[in-house]
Parts: C-alpha cells; structure tokens; sequence
C-alpha cells in the first residue's frame, strides 16, 4: 500500500503541516466515500498516486505564482483542486461541479484537513458569476469545450492546466485551428514521476 510519504519524493519542500494535510486526506475520502462515491474504491491502496501524484503534476509543470484565483473544472471528488490548495494556501481555490452530492462533501474534506483557500460550489463553469487566473481540470470534457465553457470567466487572458491522457492530437488541432493565437505545451506526466500509472498521462498547459 503506497503511503503519503511518496509526496516527499518528489516534494521534499513541504511543511510541516502540508505533510499532516496530506497525510489525512486518505482517512477523510475513505470516510466519506462510504457516504458519496468520491473516488473509485479499487484506487484507495493507490489513493496517493491515482489522485494526489496525478495532481501534483499540475505543479511540475505551472507556475501558480502571482496567481489569486484558480477554477477547477468538474472538480468531482475534489481533483486536482485540493491537492493544489495544499499546495498553494495563498490562491484561492474555487471547485467546481454540477453534483451537489459531491461538491457538499469536498467541501467538509476541505474543512476537515483545514483549507481556508478553498470553495466549493455546485454550478456549471460556464453559469459562474465570477473571473478566474487560471483554470484547471482532470478528464472532464474535450479542450474546445472547455474553451468555450470559460468565456467571459477570466480576469485577464485565458490560462489552462490540464491534466489529459492518450493521443490528444486531433483535440489540440480542433482547438488550435480555432484559436491559432493559441499558445499550447504538453507535458508527458512521466518526465517528473516514475511510476507505471503516469506513462500516458499528460499536462497540456494552454495559455491566449
């Protein structure tokens, strides 16, 4: 069973009290996983690298300095945005999903583990009243539409980290040959963590 001691692996910059967060996470989903379905229940002896590493990739590969307002996208059981408001407590995090089932429970965990960066809320991106930084989200929707989705939401230009596997390249060409202006980066997950898990993950990086 993978312990929450493999962050430090890659991460041998955190707090104290980053590792205790961390480190409870686990408990707090198994608990309430009982309740809603957070997480698949075959990913809790993976819990670490199934949902916190694929996170924390976000961080490899962005920046999220002088950033004050992050959206995640169909959040879900909480992924990427819990991970990355560990990571980051001076951005706030606004999760963001339709399931009010779901979105009722990440925010306790948020509370439970002691995140005050984090909301969360149950609404689609594209009916939010407010402007983000940034954006992120995990397998949620093809790039275009989340493109689309997050018109009129951004503070200044638009800025994606997303975390995406497989052959993208019919999608990024869908989304580039719509918007050629389009800056886009993909990052192959396993240039920064060893692990099987990550040999067809990406973080494609999107910036207008």
């Amino acid at each position: 069973m993978v312990t929450a001691e493999i962050i430090e692996k890659y991460f041998d910059t955190l707090s104290d009290n980053q590792k205790v967060q961390f480190k409870n996470l686990k408990d707090l989903y198994i608990y309430h996983n009982n309740r809603v379905n957070l997480i698949s229940r075959k990913d809790t002896d993976n819990f670490y690298i199934h949902h916190i590493l694929h996170s924390l990739a976000l961080v490899k590969t962005t920046s999220f300095s002088n950033l004050n307002t992050v959206v995640d996208i169909g959040t879900g059981g909480g992924f990427p945005g819990i991970p990355l408001a560990i990571m980051y407590p001076e951005v706030k995090f606004h999760l963001i999903d339709s399931i009010g089932k779901k979105i009722n429970i990440v925010q306790e965990i948020a509370n439970e583990v002691g995140l005050i960066n984090v909301t969360a809320k149950q609404y689609r991106i594209e009916e939010t009243p407010w402007k983000y930084d940034m954006a992120v989200a995990r397998a949620v929707a093809p790039t275009i539409k989340l493109f689309g989705w997050m018109k009129g939401h951004w503070t200044n230009k638009p800025k994606f980290a997303l975390l995406k596997g497989g052959d993208l390249s019919e999608e990024l060409n869908e989304l580039t040959q719509s918007n050629p202006r389009l800056k886009l980066r993909s990052h192959q997950i396993s240039d920064y963590f060893e692990e099987s898990f990550f040999e067809t993950k990406k973080v494609i990086s999107i910036e207008g």
